[in-house]
């Protein structure tokens, strides 16, 4: 008797786990990733490159991953360079972007190049191993400030007439957050104590229905609501 197609699907335990690659060139946040990819039951790391140069050199152990996890600021060359590459390659692994820009430059050259999905770099460790799988089975994950950014784009809608939904002391906070600086800086050049930057913190995150200072920062640019520097 022929055994039925459940009979000839190995058990999910003894499945090999998908092979994903890191494109990234910060140390920490390059250990980071590993380790989310890594810690994950159905995910395994195939290696790790800092640079283009470094991702060209890696060869099988990039082209035959599962997953290439790429970032857009590298040293010798934009990210999206690479996931164009891989998108024109036959067989070559989907593209996850994982980014601290959020500037509508860098999205849409990301998507258009051929990026299958798009996450902020301060995404948790359980997002980022449900975003791979995800990429893995078709689908397109997207950190929400990213996908309300595009939605206004593509809606053609604008933000200039309306009124601005943070105070302009969370304004203030939010600006110097966007420079780099801790909470405990943004208190003392302030004048306010440190609980009270982060009660304002808060109240930010929740007006923008964002969860991290990046997607706060992003979120507000677009608004226009705080100015980023150039570069």
């Amino acid at each position: 008797m022929r055994d039925g197609p459940a009979d000839r699907c190995p058990p999910a335990a003894s499945r090999a786990p998908h092979a994903v690659y890191v494109v990234e060139d910060d140390p920490h946040t390059r250990e980071r990733l590993g380790a989310a990819v890594a810690q994950h039951p159905q995910l395994a790391l195939a290696g790790a490159a800092a640079s283009l140069g470094e991702a060209h050199q890696a060869g099988s152990a990039l082209y035959a991953a599962a997953v290439a996890m790429v970032d857009l600021g590298l040293p010798d060359g934009d990210g999206a360079e690479l996931i164009a590459e891989l998108a024109a390659r036959p067989g070559a692994p989907r593209v996850l972007v994982i980014s601290v820009f959020g500037d509508e430059r860098r999205v849409i050259r990301a998507i258009e190049a051929g990026a299958d999905g798009y996450l902020l770099k301060d995404s948790g460790d359980t997002e980022i191993g449900t975003a791979v799988l995800s990429v893995i089975t078709g689908e397109s994950p997207i950190s929400p400030a990213i996908a309300r950014h595009l939605l206004r784009r593509f809606q053609g809608a604008t933000q200039a007439c309306e009124p601005s939904p943070i105070t302009p002391r969370e304004t203030e906070v939010l600006t110097l957050v966007a420079r780099g600086y801790s909470n405990a800086e943004v208190a003392g050049l302030l004048g306010m104590s440190a609980n009270t930057v982060t009660t304002h913190t808060k109240n930010i995150y929740r007006k923008l229905a964002v969860r991290s200072r990046s997607e706060a920062v992003f979120e507000a640019a677009q608004l226009g609501l705080i100015r980023l520097a150039d570069g």
